[in-house]
């Protein structure tokens, strides 16, 4: 049995272990991500959600899309740390100058929940992000996921902005 002695719970006796593996794109799935500074936006994001209380696990990017897998604390609804995320990110990217047009996230992302033995392979999953897009797109990549989960979709509105 493992016990915290520190740590209090927002509701006593509500405990809880779930992992989420967040999935958004850049807006028009444009390649706005540089390899020079994606990593000092992972930090930014990473900062965002310590700063919601979850825990972040693993995060890479690709030039038109993220993957954030984290420890998600129920405190807070998915859509606001999502919206929380992209919003905060975007003005950071946008005040730094780090891309050389106006950045934005697409509408719309994917969450996914994962039990604690499948960590290892999700965590690999978004370390390898660059091998697996040699091969792959990212929609396809994202379809592949979707149907995996059983998740109904409409392919017409996939990361389309013209919703």
């Amino acid at each position: 049995m493992r016990k915290t002695q520190n740590k209090k719970s927002n509701v006593p006796n509500t405990y809880s272990q779930i992992h989420i593996h967040l999935v958004f794109a850049v807006k028009f799935r444009r390649a706005l991500i540089l390899p020079q500074w994606k990593n000092r936006l992972h930090m930014y994001m990473t900062g965002i959600i310590q700063n919601n209380g979850h825990k972040l696990v693993q995060i890479n990017s690709m030039p038109d899309h993220l993957h954030i897998l984290i420890g998600y604390k129920m405190h807070q609804a998915i859509p606001a740390l999502v919206q929380n995320l992209k919003s905060e990110s975007t003005k950071w990217i946008n005040r730094m100058g780090l891309s050389k047009e106006t950045f934005a996230w697409q509408k719309g992302y994917g969450a996914f929940s994962y039990c604690k033995r499948d960590l290892s392979y999700v965590i690999r999953y978004i370390q390898n992000q660059e091998l697996r897009h040699k091969k792959e797109s990212f929609l396809g990549e994202y379809v592949k996921m979707l149907e995996s989960f059983e998740v109904d979709y409409n392919p017409e509105y996939l990361f389309n902005e013209l919703i």
